[in-house]
């Protein structure tokens, strides 16, 4: 039996430059971190040649006997990303795959890619394949882009791969370089307790906007780039701002990132969105950001701990419901590796979704 775990993250600056149709141009970077709420996979061996895929989040199984490799487009189906990864190592062995994470997909998290990353981690672990985290990272992108054509961009995959607060840059060459922010744990820790994750009560689509961006970007309309050009220049002095601990000036470019953000695009922001920001600011806050593409899921606020109290209140008294986290450093990781449990013999066993009345 083999189980992985692989976080979700929470993006602060630059989000968007990291797409290639902006990267390739103009070179782009993000400053983000990942959180532990964690999507994992668990894998155990079966005595026949079949594959069963179960997914707790979306209430889906899939049993077959073999993937047909010579498919072009798994795009379509509800677990491609198991299956896109099983296709792309050129999986034919007896398991049971199944998958469960501890947020919903849709919430702006970065939740496709870490299942991307986490299967791709533990499949190429069991293959005893040796994947650097820069190989993970490349290789759930591959499979995103290439293979399930989806319109996103790097970041995610990074993050999900490495954990911790990271400077990541994207070069024109396409070459990836991940560095880790530089600051003492008292810092970090006073960061962590002034970020607040509230869910804006909507999930998103991404496809949508990323490919409005996607198209954006390679016609080169103007609005487009100068924003996204705006976004990729606060992410170095937003790293300098936690580097030296002058969280006054992080929540000031953090305020001024999301206005540059809505510029993208209208489907980045609505009236919902846009009238929460301002009960959040009228309540304490200094600055905050959708965390995601845009359209709904969770508001991300700074907030200095003192305000936080009465925050936590405006929020409640509107529904808002507020999701507790702290950062991860860890990164995909095999969290459980035993031959014994799930060897062959007690692989035949059929999985199957329940629903408790």
């Amino acid at each position: 039996m083999l189980i992985a775990r692989t976080p979700v993250r929470i993006s602060f600056a630059g989000g968007g430059t990291d797409l290639p149709s902006f990267y390739e141009k103009y070179g782009g970077a993000v400053l983000s971190t990942a959180i532990n709420k964690y999507f994992y996979t668990i894998l155990t061996e079966r005595d026949d040649n079949y594959i069963q895929v179960i997914s707790s989040d979306l209430q889906k199984m899939a049993e077959v006997d073999d993937i047909d490799f010579k498919s072009k487009d798994l795009s379509e189906h509800e677990l491609d990303i198991p299956f896109a990864v099983l296709k792309y190592f050129q999986f034919h062995k007896g398991v049971n795959l199944f998958l469960a994470s501890e947020v919903l997909p849709g919430t702006g998290l970065g939740s496709s890619a870490s299942v991307c990353v986490n299967i791709v981690k533990l499949i190429s672990q069991f293959l005893d394949r040796s994947l650097s985290r820069y190989d993970v990272a490349e290789t759930a992108f591959h499979i995103a882009t290439k293979m399930l054509n989806r319109p996103v961009g790097k970041q995610d995959e990074y993050a999900a791969a490495f954990g911790g607060l990271n400077y990541i840059k994207f070069e024109p060459s396409g070459y990836t370089r991940v560095e880790p922010i530089k600051v003492d744990s008292e810092s970090i820790m006073a960061l962590e307790k002034s970020i607040l994750l509230f869910f804006t009560g909507s999930s998103h689509n991404s496809t949508e906007i990323l490919s409005v961006q996607k198209n954006s970007s390679e016609k080169g309309e103007r609005a487009t780039i100068e924003s996204l050009n705006q976004l990729k220049e606060l992410v170095f002095p937003m790293k300098e701002a936690i580097e030296k601990g002058n969280l006054d000036e992080f929540s000031r470019l953090l305020d001024e990132g999301w206005q540059f953000k809505k510029r993208i695009s209208n489907k980045i922001s609505n009236f919902p969105i846009d009238e929460l920001y301002e009960l959040a600011k009228k309540n304490g806050a200094l600055g905050g950001k959708i965390t995601g593409a845009g359209g709904g899921g969770f508001l991300m606020l700074y907030c200095p701990p003192e305000n936080q109290a009465r925050l936590r209140s405006a929020m409640s008294q509107n529904g808002i419901k507020e999701m507790s986290f702290k950062f991860d450093s860890q990164g995909c990781q095999i969290v459980y590796d035993d031959p014994f449990f799930g060897s062959s013999g007690r692989g035949s066993m059929l999985w199957r979704l329940t629903k408790v009345p």
